[in-house]
């Protein structure tokens, strides 16, 4: 059972969250990305339209989850300092 159950909770802690936590911010850039997805589409159709929007999603969400992750966590390289 404490396998199932690490499932659910072994990503969201390796990323320094709750379960909870963590459906909240999946949630939030899930509303982010579909956002950016109409905006993408009535662009393609109306190129006056949503000119910068998709792209300024890119850097929001980026700027969200890599640019200000918790800097506990260790580097791909092992740092754990957080230094770039």
């Amino acid at each position: 059972m404490r396998s199932f159950f690490g499932l659910f909770t072994n990503h969201p802690a390796s990323v320094g969250e709750s379960y909870f936590e963590h459906m909240a911010m999946s949630f939030g850039f899930s509303m982010r990305m579909f956002g950016g997805c109409l905006a993408c589409l009535l662009h393609g159709l109306l190129p006056f339209l949503f000119v910068r929007t998709g792209s300024d999603q890119i850097r929001i969400l980026h700027d969200r989850m890599v640019a200000h992750r918790d800097r506990r966590l260790p580097r791909i390289d092992g740092d754990l300092s957080g230094a770039r």
